[in-house]
């Protein structure tokens, strides 16, 4: 269970990225742009809050099962946190907005690419373990 609720809150965040890269390339006033990012951003923390608070205190087996770290909910909070940063700056208007939305799209995608790695290879851990019992198994 924890490899397939890393692999669809992987996808989700890909998703508030890809969302995220299309608000900023439509042409619109600055501040409406500020406010689209804060609210998409309020999304993605809740998603990685949402799921950090269920498997450290509601599916604690699961967490090692599926390779689930705090250090990985702490960059990804991080970086929502300053999408959200940026978005404010955006809304008054500030030259720092971008640099902090950008700051915090990039955060975002290396964690995410990251963790996509990470799952990957616990995925093909998880069945090379099963492919050795099953040789120790078929050997007695």
């Amino acid at each position: 269970p924890g490899f397939r609720v890393r692999s669809y809150n992987q996808t989700l965040y890909l998703l508030t990225l890809l969302v995220e890269a299309v608000l900023i390339l439509v042409p619109q006033p600055v501040s409406f742009l500020g406010a689209e990012l804060t609210i998409l951003n309020l999304v993605g923390l809740w998603i990685a809050i949402s799921t950090s608070y269920t498997f450290i205190y509601k599916h604690r087996d699961d967490i090692h099962r599926g390779g689930m770290k705090m250090s990985r909910a702490i960059p990804l909070s991080v970086a929502y946190l300053l999408g959200i940063a940026g978005g404010i700056a955006l809304i008054q208007t500030s030259r720092w907005g971008m640099y902090i939305v950008t700051v915090a799209y990039t955060t975002l995608l290396v964690t995410v690419v990251l963790g996509a790695w990470s799952t990957m290879l616990g995925m093909e851990q998880r069945q090379l373990d099963v492919e050795q019992k099953e040789r120790q198994a078929a050997d007695l």
